[in-house]
């Protein structure tokens, strides 16, 4: 690990934030895991959910989205949230229960940042990257967007910072957070027993997490835990009579990376620049995807195809 941070301050001038260094370190124990998930199913007979043009267009979105993420922390980021540390309520030193305390409090704004990004379109924008696979499997957590700096989505960690918590250790809570829930991205893993199910964001949740069924759209929002979920009513548990159907309403076809990162901002800007009173327009930015607007005679496709 030491050797690739070395090159890195060589070439950019300064360390990485801290979840380019975590998520990169573990990098190799995804593709071994990945691997063993595999073999797994392979076993069972159940390889459907592995298509090599997904699984490489997924590690493609994965490095395309850490190398901007790195790019807009050197740019922004990084100034943003030494600035917003100036004006903190007070200073958090980061014992061992502190951790504890911020990887909770985390959890609470990582549930509002995922449920803004399905409710309001100017953040699903980037999210639909994540949900435009129609298959599971633990590449499937690596398709991630690159525009996920263009939305400003990083608001939702500032208020850690204001309450004192170093912009550092927000930032390893976050690849925590992240971390974990590349391993729930799976079929080769059923339900766990009832108090797992019941705390914790498990493969069984996310999977209906990522359903475009109606009974499972926008519901499971949690990272780490699902208690969040099961307090403000957006949880679902996934149902042995509905099989979870992946992907989006209306779906994306495509591998292009370009298309895959930008198909929802376009049909976003193309909705706003549509005729018609300017509050109405501009409510796409911050109205749910599926919004249309009142007497619209606006209409979407059920597919796109690139």
């Amino acid at each position: 690990m030491t050797n690739w941070i070395d090159l890195y301050i060589a070439i950019i001038g300064h360390e990485p934030e801290p979840k380019q260094i975590l998520l990169a370190t573990l990098t190799p124990l995804f593709i071994v895991t990945l691997g063993i998930e595999y073999w797994l199913m392979r076993r069972r007979g159940q390889l459907k959910h592995f298509q090599l043009k997904d699984i490489a267009t997924n590690f493609s979105l994965g490095a395309s989205y850490q190398a901007v993420e790195m790019v807009y922390h050197i740019i922004f980021l990084g100034a943003l949230f030494a600035f917003v540390w100036n004006f903190r309520l007070t200073t958090v030193e980061m014992t061992l229960p502190m951790w504890g305390v911020l990887l909770f409090s985390q959890e609470f704004f990582y549930y509002w940042f995922h449920r803004a990004s399905h409710r309001i379109r100017w953040f699903w924008c980037a999210h639909v990257v994540h949900h435009s696979s129609e298959h599971m499997n633990l590449s499937t957590a690596m398709r991630q967007s690159m525009t996920y700096s263009l939305n400003l989505s990083q608001l939702f960690w500032l208020p850690l910072i204001l309450l004192g918590f170093p912009p550092a250790a927000v930032m390893v809570a976050y690849s925590i957070n992240l971390a974990y829930q590349y391993f729930v991205h799976t079929e080769a893993v059923g339900r766990c027993s009832p108090l797992v199910e019941w705390l914790f964001n498990t493969p069984s949740h996310h999977r209906a997490h990522h359903g475009r069924n109606p009974i499972y759209i926008d519901k499971n929002y949690g990272g780490i835990l699902i208690i969040w979920d099961r307090l403000f009513g957006t949880f679902q548990a996934e149902r042995d009579d509905t099989p979870v159907d992946y992907g989006i309403p209306r779906q994306i076809v495509s591998n292009n990376l370009l298309t895959i990162n930008f198909h929802e901002w376009r049909d976003m800007l193309r909705d706003v620049l549509r005729p018609g009173p300017l509050p109405q327009r501009l409510a796409h930015l911050w109205k749910p995807p599926e919004w249309r607007r009142p007497s619209s005679e606006q209409t979407s496709p059920d597919m796109e195809i690139a």
